[in-house]
């Protein structure tokens, strides 16, 4: 039998699953300072190139402002593994973000599924536009 254990992180819990279409990466429970840098680190294992992340953070309970570090952390990984990222945001987690800058925009979705759509629709444009740039003049 297959179990996906979570992986402990002081008070924070991460999971991490691959789908066709994006690795989802799950944290629930308490983001905080004493643990923040290891979720980071924790996470940014599951970004792969050829592959987009979503970053599930709608079970964190409780976070702390310095979680920009980490969304900057996996947002500076995607980019130099060359893939789209999406984040699921809870409401400690949104409170957080808008306290270190109301401006910050991220890339915010509801759900996993709103997510694994996103990039489905994506992948589609890209199919649909391939052809158009292998022909030559």
């Amino acid at each position: 039998m297959y179990a996906n254990t979570p992986f402990d992180c002081d008070g924070a819990q991460i999971r991490a699953c691959s789908r066709q279409l994006a690795t989802v990466v799950t944290v629930i429970g308490v983001l905080d300072d004493a643990n923040l840098d290891r979720v980071s680190q924790y996470a940014k294992r599951f970004v792969l190139r050829e592959k987009p992340v979503v970053l599930d953070l709608g079970g964190v309970s409780s976070a702390t402002p310095h979680i920009i570090s980490l969304l900057s952390e996996m947002d500076d990984a995607c980019s130099a593994a060359g893939v789209d990222w999406s984040l699921i945001a809870s409401q400690p987690v949104t409170r957080a973000v808008r306290a270190f800058d109301d401006r910050l925009e991220l890339p915010t979705v509801a759900t996993v599924a709103d997510a694994l759509n996103q990039f489905a629709d994506a992948m589609m444009e890209r199919r649909r536009l391939l052809p158009l740039l292998t022909k030559s003049a």
